[in-house]
């Protein structure tokens, strides 16, 4: 019986967790754009899926009437993190720098922020759990960096302090 138990603990550690798959019978309804028009901003941002399946965050961040920024967010039933040790993304960028974002209750007013770069073409993105740090409206927050236990929201955001386009497709997100 401790066999069985060490093992199931063993492979629940080195299991991805799937936190959503745009191939797989996801909702993607559930992601919903948050633009900086909440506070007076002008930027625009999609979501639709492609014809391969995958989620296309899209659109133009403003820096008219103090705006400047686009996001994509998801709420999931609480994923434990069970020993994860990081976020795995594979997405396709457009060469520009992102944030990748979790809250582990989505009643939080801050969310916990790892940036990362895009290259333009399919990549896997690695972020350390225990690197993202925590932060709300882009001031860093004297707290210790994700330590939770659960993750109920994840956010894509783009937020250069330029008036661009971008465009970031989606394949999935895991907990490994």
């Amino acid at each position: 019986m401790k066999l069985l138990t060490c093992l199931f603990i063993m492979f629940s550690l080195t299991t991805p967790s799937l936190l959503f798959d745009f191939k797989s019978s996801s909702k993607p309804n559930s992601w919903v754009i948050v633009d900086d028009v909440v506070m007076g901003g002008r930027s625009s941002g999609s979501f639709n899926l492609d014809k391969n399946g995958n989620g296309v965050f899209q659109g133009h961040v403003s820096l008219e009437n103090n705006g400047g920024f686009s996001s994509l967010r998801h709420r999931l039933a609480p994923a434990a993190v069970n020993g994860a040790t990081q976020v795995y993304l594979r997405l396709k960028g457009d060469g520009k720098d992102y944030q990748f974002r979790v809250k582990p209750k989505a009643e939080n007013y801050f969310s916990y922020i790892s940036p990362f770069s895009t290259t333009g073409e399919w990549q896997e993105v690695l972020i350390p759990l225990k690197d993202m740090y925590p932060s709300f409206r882009g001031i860093k927050l004297d707290q210790p960096n994700f330590h939770e236990d659960t993750i109920e929201e994840l956010t894509f955001l783009i937020a250069n302090k330029r008036n661009e386009k971008f465009k970031l497709v989606i394949d999935k997100i895991e907990l490994r």
